[in-house]
C-alpha cells in the first residue's frame, strides 16, 4: 500500500523506525479509547487492523465493495501457544488454564472456530472483498503471497516492479527476523486502554509447529478433534 511513498529498500522506511502497530492502527483499541477520530484523519485508502469477529464488523466495512479485508489464518494450536506467550506477560497464568478455556470456547475474542468460520465463509461468499490467507503457506512461499495480496488490494506489481525485484524486497523488509531485530521492536511498549505490551512481545518465534513444545500429544489430539468437529461441513480443514 505504501511502496509508492516508501520504497521497500528505503533505509528510513517507517517499518525500520517504528513498531508495526504505529504504522497500522489497531481499530478495536482506538474505538475503545474513544479515539476513532484518529481513524477518520488517516489518508484514504485507510489501512488498519482488527481482532474482531467478522459478524461484529460494521456494515460500512462488510457491505462496502471498496473495502478489502485480509484475514491471516494460523494453525489453531500454534495460535493458542502464541497467544499464551503474548498474554502471560501482563497476566500470569498457566498454559493449561488457557488450553482448557479454549477447548470450552473461552478466549479473549470468542471461540476460535467461530472466528475462523466467520472469515472463511465470508471469503467464499465475497472473494473480491475478503482474502483468506494461511500463515503456514505464507512462510513457505512469501513472494507469491505478496503478489496475491498486491493483486487483491488493487496494487498489482508491474513488469517494471517485477524486473526490479520489488516483491522480494518487500518480503525481505517485512520478514520476521528483519523486524524483530529493529530497535523500535526491541524497546518501548504498545500502551493500550486495558494493558500495555512491550514491543518485543510481538516478536517471539514466528514459526510453524511450535505447539509441540507446549502441548502433549494428547492435548494436540484433543484440540484437533474439537477443531475438526466444529469446522465440519465448512470446507475449512487443517493438515
Amino acid at each position: 500500500m505504501a511502496r509508492g511513498a516508501y520504497p521497500p529498500t528505503d533505509a528510513q522506511h517507517p517499518l525500520l523506525r517504528m513498531n508495526p502497530h504505529e504504522c497500522v492502527p489497531f481499530m478495536d483499541e482506538l474505538f475503545t479509547a474513544g479515539q476513532d477520530a484518529r481513524l477518520e484523519a488517516l489518508p484514504s485508502p485507510r489501512l488498519m487492523h482488527t481482532h474482531m469477529h467478522h459478524s461484529l464488523l460494521p456494515a460500512s466495512v462488510t457491505d462496502n465493495p471498496d473495502c478489502k479485508i485480509v484475514f491471516i489464518c494460523r494453525d489453531p494450536k500454534d495460535m493458542l501457544v502464541s497467544l499464551w506467550h503474548f498474554l502471560k506477560g501482563v497476566r500470569p497464568f498457566t498454559f493449561d488454564d488457557l488450553f482448557n478455556s479454549a477447548c470450552e470456547g473461552k478466549t479473549p475474542n470468542g471461540p476460535i472456530w467461530d472466528h475462523l468460520i466467520g472469515y472463511w465463509s465470508a471469503s467464499k461468499t465475497s472473494p473480491d472483498n475478503v482474502l483468506f490467507l494461511r500463515y503456514e503457506d505464507m512462510l513457505i512461499d512469501p513472494v507469491s503471497h505478496v503478489r496475491e495480496l498486491a493483486r487483491f488490494i488493487g496494487q498489482p506489481f508491474s513488469h517494471a516492479d517485477e524486473a526490479a525485484g520489488i516483491p522480494a524486497d518487500i518480503v525481505k523488509l517485512c520478514s520476521f527476523d528483519k523486524l524483530k531485530g529493529q530497535g523500535a521492536n526491541m524497546a518501548g511498549s504498545y500502551d493500550g486502554k486495558v494493558f500495555s505490551f512491550a514491543h518485543e512481545t510481538f516478536f517471539r518465534k514466528g514459526v510453524a509447529g511450535d505447539w509441540v513444545n507446549n502441548m502433549t500429544p494428547e492435548m494436540g489430539q484433543r484440540f484437533d478433534t474439537i477443531i475438526e468437529d466444529t469446522l465440519r461441513g465448512s470446507g475449512l480443514t487443517f493438515k
